[in-house]
Formats: structure tokens, C-alpha cells, sequence
């Protein structure tokens, strides 16, 4: 029985369509949702979490329809939102509980120590969360979804606003989670999390899922390298010699080639031929940074030009 299923799931906003027929399978792994803001994630999240109806299409989690099985549903899942979810007036042992009893596990004590010391929060059980890092209280949240050994893991944003220590410490115990034979659903703006610690990505983007797979093989479908170019001045984007032009970030444009060193000059003369200012250019190996700038980073076109058609603009601009 595979964990999530959906199938041309679809939301409607009134006329505005947050996702589009979507349809993915995800089985004991841990698998990320990236996007923009707006881009969809959370709606996903909502339907298949039983929280929000969809307006098409179907999904069911541990083989329990998400609409007619809410209830059974919600007894195989966890959710932790991106917003903090603990009572700070509370002990850790204390919130872990109350989310025992609403789980209805018995011995809610036992269960809620066990959690607490699947996420090394045994020592601090008895203290005020307070008195918690943010860290600490993150792992604590993830102590109360784990209270009732879900089958499938829901997290938003689960390291938001966290230091890289604790940021680590967090993907550490997603980890452990995922060689218990938990499925784990991620959304995250941390490309580089995403790259080292995830499974499978999805990339959507206006409700549409436009890449789905391991890390290692989206980035294997640019090219060998990428180039950036930090600039100031009007542009266009253009491919140019075996040059594909990536997408646009505020001030930065990135392109990626076969060979970067002997792409750097050319890319160099094409925008200073433009009129464009060059303040920085860096070389790379591509990243899932640039899957997601390639996937949904610019809404610009690129133009293409041959030799014949460079060596004209040039001189133009000589």
C-alpha cells in the first residue's frame, strides 16, 4: 500500500486555480514539495492532510480516501505547520501528553517519554518550554507528532528560522525517522536541504508540478556548469554558443554551459555588449538552487543568437 497517492488533485479559489491536477506517489522515503510563495504547497498540504476539500480529483494516504476517510486518515498522519505549535506555559513532558490524550494513546506518560527521547529532549522533559531554544522547541513539536507513531509525516517549514546547528540536529532525526519506515512529506525554501537529505523534489509552480525527482538526476539535466553573473543595467535574457540561460534573480543572471572556463569571456563580452555592468562572475557545479531558478526563477524568455548575429552586436557596441 503505498503512503500518498493523488490523482489530478485540483483547488479552486473561486476563479484562481492554487493546484492544478495533481498527481504524485510518495512511499517511505523522504520527499520534498519546493516553490515559490503562492506556488501551491500548502494547499497540497491542506488536502492531503484532510484539512481543506479539494475541488477535483482524488488522494488517498495509507490507501484511506483524504474525503470520505478523513477520520482514518488523520490516525495515520502527523502535521506540524510551520508555525510554532507548543504551549510555552507548559513543560515538554507536559505538552507532549496533552497530545497523547488527544490521540488517545494509552499510557500517554509512557509514549510521551519515548517521543521525548527519540528527539534527546529526555534531560529537559520536566522544564518550563520557556526556557526552550527554538530549536528545542521544533524538536519538541516533533515529539508531539510522534506521540502516536504516525505512519506518514507532514512538516512544513520544519527548519524556518532556525541556526544551521539546529537546523542539522532537525534533518538528523527526519532521518532516523525515515529508516524507521516513516514516510516524510517536506516543504522547504532551503534548496540545500532539500539537495542533501531528501529522496525525491517535486518543484511546482502555479499549482503545476513542472520537475519530480532524486536531486542527483535534475541537476544531471543542466548542463556541466553554471555560471553567474552579478549585474546592473537594462537585460535581456539570451543562449548564446551552446549557452543556456538559466533564469534571473534580482541582480544576479545564470547561465550553464558544457564548459564554464571557456563560457566566462563569452557570457562577459554578450552582457558588457548590451550595456550591462558586470560587478562579480562565479563558476559552479549546478546545484538544486539552479533546478528551482531554471524551473521557476524568471518568467523571461531567452533570445538566441548565432556567431554572425554576436559579431554585428559587438561592433555595434564598439
Amino acid at each position: 500500500m503505498t503512503a500518498i497517492e493523488s490523482h489530478n488533485l485540483t483547488k479552486y479559489y473561486d476563479d484562481l486555480c492554487a493546484v492544478d491536477h495533481l498527481s504524485l506517489s510518495v512511499d517511505n522515503e523522504i520527499f520534498a514539495l519546493l516553490g515559490p510563495n503562492g506556488s501551491g504547497k500548502t494547499t497540497t498540504v491542506l488536502m492531503l492532510t484532510t484539512l481543506l476539500r479539494p475541488t477535483e480529483g482524488s488522494a488517498t494516504v495509507c490507501g484511506y480516501d483524504c474525503v470520505t476517510e478523513g477520520n482514518n486518515v488523520r490516525k495515520k498522519i502527523s502535521y506540524v505547520p510551520q508555525d510554532m505549535a507548543v504551549d510555552i506555559k507548559l513543560t515538554g513532558r507536559e505538552n507532549v501528553v496533552f497530545f497523547a490524550k488527544l490521540y488517545g494513546v494509552s499510557n500517554p506518560k509512557e509514549k510521551a517519554d519515548e517521543a521525548l527521547a527519540i528527539m534527546d529532549l529526555a534531560d529537559r522533559a520536566d522544564d518550563l518550554v520557556k526556557t526552550y531554544s527554538g530549536g528545542m522547541r521544533r524538536r519538541l513539536e516533533l515529539a508531539q507528532a510522534l506521540v502516536h507513531k504516525p505512519a506518514v509525516l507532514f512538516l512544513d517549514e520544519p527548519t524556518l528560522g532556525l541556526d544551521v546547528a539546529a537546523r542539522k540536529k532537525i534533518w538528523e532525526h527526519i532521518q532516523e525517522l525515515r529508516s524507521l519506515g516513516m514516510t516524510v512529506f517536506v516543504t522547504t525554501h532551503y534548496m540545500d536541504e532539500a539537495d542533501r537529505y531528501c529522496d525525491r523534489v517535486a518543484i511546482i509552480s502555479q499549482g503545476i508540478i513542472r520537475v519530480i525527482g532524486e536531486p542527483k538526476n535534475l541537476k544531471a539535466q543542466l548542463m556541466k556548469d553554471v555560471i553567474t553573473a552579478k549585474i546592473s543595467g537594462e537585460y535581456f535574457p539570451f543562449n548564446l554558443n551552446g549557452i543556456r540561460f538559466l533564469g534571473r534573480k534580482e541582480d544576479e543572471v545564470s547561465f550553464t554551459a558544457e564548459n564554464g572556463r571557456e563560457a566566462l569571456p563569452i557570457i562577459a563580452e554578450a552582457l558588457t555588449a548590451r550595456g550591462m555592468k558586470i560587478h562579480s562572475l562565479s563558476l559552479h557545479e549546478p546545484t538544486l538552487d539552479d533546478v528551482f531558478l531554471n524551473v521557476v526563477g524568471s518568467s523571461d524568455e531567452p533570445r538566441s543568437f548565432n556567431d554572425q548575429q554576436f559579431r554585428v552586436m559587438l561592433r555595434r557596441r564598439k
